[in-house]
C-alpha cells in the first residue's frame, strides 16, 4: 500500500505515517521509483499507536513496549499488564498533585504565600 491509501484508511497524515516510521515505529520499503509501501498491517498498527496515545502512553514507550505486545502468546494479556502499570504511574501522578494542591492552598492562607512557616 502507498502512503496516501495508508494515511487514508489509518485517518492520519502522510507527515505522520513518515514521523511514525522516522521513529521506528512503522516500516516501508522504497520502489525504484522512491515510493513507499506499506505492509497492509500497517492501518492496524496505526490504530494501535493512535489508541494507546490517546490513552496517554508516549511514542517513546509504545515504540519500547510494541515488540512485547506483538510478539506475547497472548496479546490480549500483554496489552492489559501495560494498562494496569499506566494506572500505576497515573494514580501516582494523582496522589503527587493531590499534595501539591494541599500545599498551594496552605500557602494561599498564609502572610506571606512563598515562606515557609
Amino acid at each position: 500500500m502507498r502512503i496516501g491509501t495508508v494515511a487514508r484508511a489509518a485517518g492520519v497524515s502522510c507527515d505522520t505515517l513518515r514521523f511514525y516510521e522516522k521513529q521506528g515505529l512503522i516500516r516501508s520499503t522504497r520502489a525504484d521509483n522512491g515510493y513507499r509501501h506499506y505492509a497492509p498491517e500497517t492501518t492496524q498498527l496505526v490504530a494501535y499507536i493512535r489508541t494507546a496515545q490517546k490513552l496517554g502512553f508516549t511514542l517513546a514507550e509504545i515504540g519500547a513496549n510494541m515488540p512485547a505486545v506483538w510478539n506475547a502468546p497472548d496479546p490480549d494479556a500483554a496489552v492489559a499488564r501495560l494498562l494496569e502499570e499506566k494506572l500505576g504511574v497515573i494514580d501516582k501522578r494523582i496522589a503527587e498533585l493531590q499534595d501539591l494542591r494541599k500545599e498551594l492552598l496552605e500557602r494561599v492562607r498564609q502572610q506571606c504565600p512563598l515562606s515557609r512557616k
